[in-house]
C-alpha cells in the first residue's frame, strides 16, 4: 500500500493511497489520541507500515484504516488499560514495538506461546507495582 497523503482534522486522521482510496481513524476510538492535544496529534512519524506517536505510545497501521477486523484480546486489554506502555513492554520482552503493535491490531497473530509470554510480562509488571 502506497500512502500519498496524510492529514489531520479535529476529529480524525486521514490517509490517501496512490489509487485514490481514502480512509480515516477517529481519535475518539483511541483513548490516547482522544485525550491528546492537537499539537500532540500532529507529532507523529510515518513509515511504510503506519503511524507512530512516540510521546503518546500509540500506533496505527495503514492496513487497519481499510481492514476493520474484530478487535483482538490484546487490543481490548491495551485499550482498557491505556496506562500500559506498549513500547516499554515490547522492549522488556526483547521484541520490536512494531511487531507488538501488529499483534495488538490483529495484523499478525501471536503463537500461543508468544501470547502467554506477553500476558506473563504484563502480570510481572503488575506484581512489581503491587510490591510498591
Amino acid at each position: 500500500m502506497n500512502i500519498t497523503k496524510i492529514w489531520i482534522t479535529d476529529t480524525a486522521i486521514w490517509i490517501r493511497t496512490d489509487d485514490g482510496k481514502e480512509a480515516c481513524e477517529l481519535f475518539s476510538d483511541y483513548p490516547r489520541l482522544r485525550n491528546a492535544s492537537q499539537e500532540q496529534r500532529l507529532d507523529y512519524m510515518a513509515d511504510e507500515f503506519g503511524l507512530h506517536w512516540e510521546a503518546l505510545d500509540e500506533d496505527l497501521s495503514f492496513e487497519g484504516f481499510f481492514n476493520k477486523p474484530e478487535p483482538t484480546m490484546l487490543y481490548k486489554l491495551f485499550m482498557a488499560h491505556p496506562e500500559l506502555n506498549v513500547s516499554a513492554l515490547a522492549r522488556r520482552m526483547g521484541i520490536s514495538q512494531s511487531l507488538m503493535a501488529q499483534y495488538i491490531s490483529g495484523k499478525k497473530k501471536p503463537s500461543a506461546n508468544r501470547l502467554e509470554q506477553i500476558l506473563n510480562t504484563i502480570r510481572e509488571v503488575g506484581k512489581e507495582l503491587m510490591a510498591v
